[in-house]
């Protein structure tokens, strides 16, 4: 797919994977929306780029509505989705409290949360972006319409102690990506997700700098964080090659995560 010239929407393009993501688009002569709950940094990225930011919660139909009208009305129907929108969070399944003796479980409203955030928000955008790509014609001699890249995580495959809603909310990312690029591959739209391993992002930015250096070299090869611009030159390279379809791909230094 010859990117110049086409539009993009990038989910949680306001940091980290995202915005890495959007800014490599934006070079390749692609015209970007970024959806994101930050409307400060949002603003801020979506202006260093000549795009359009728009506030989205993904978790909201009306807002991904509104988000996806207000995107097109300003750079045109998109033809490549890249949603990098997600959060976390670490909570055993069932624990006991070391001083009280007190046992808990996963409160189910906070796994709901994430599997609402980076799941079913995940589809969201794939199912109403799907639905604008068909509208528009074929490209080139092999009739695409567009590209959608999702984010998982290796937490899909190995996901570590207290993540069971993370894993579960990326497992599912994966599970569903072979059978939407089925879906769509009659109407010339591609999809493949990206499993990123431990990348430098504004999560652990925020973490001690001795902690960053021992997940770095926990890490086979290189022994370093991922730097969000190699997630996005996956992405471009996903965008770009139209024999890219249906895969799931971990992006990792070979790292397998170890149950804490």
């Amino acid at each position: 797919m010859e990117l110049k010239g086409l539009s993009a929407v990038v989910t949680g393009g306001a940091s980290g994977l995202g915005a890495a993501t959007a800014r490599a688009l934006a070079k390749e002569g692609v015209k970007v929306a970024i959806f994101d709950m930050n409307s400060e940094k949002g603003e801020a990225v979506a202006a260093e780029l000549g795009g359009v930011f728009c506030h989205v919660n993904v978790t909201d139909e009306a807002s991904v509505d509104a988000g996806f009208a207000k995107a097109r009305a300003a750079i045109g129907q998109e033809r490549i989705l890249v949603n990098c929108a997600g959060t976390g969070n670490a909570i055993k399944t069932a624990s006991r409290s070391k001083e009280t003796g007190e046992i808990k479980h996963f409160p189910l409203d906070a796994f709901n949360m994430i599997i609402q955030i980076n799941l079913v928000g995940t589809f969201r955008c794939i199912a109403k972006s799907a639905a604008g790509m068909m509208s528009l014609p074929p490209l080139g001699d092999f009739g695409e319409r567009g590209v959608i890249i999702n984010t998982a995580s290796v937490a899909a495959e190995d996901g570590q102690i207290g993540q069971a809603a993370y894993s579960a909310s990326k497992g599912g990312v994966v599970g569903m990506t072979l059978p939407i690029a089925r879906d769509l591959s009659s109407e010339g739209i591609r999809v493949n997700t990206i499993l990123p391993g431990i990348f430098n992002t504004p999560l652990l930015q925020a973490a001690p700098q001795n902690v960053k250096d021992a997940l770095g070299a926990s890490v086979p090869f290189p022994k370093r964080l991922g730097n969000p611009e190699e997630y996005a030159s996956l992405a471009l390279e996903m965008c770009r090659n139209s024999y890219f379809n249906g895969e799931d791909v971990r992006l990792d230094g070979s790292i397998r995560m170890a149950p804490r």
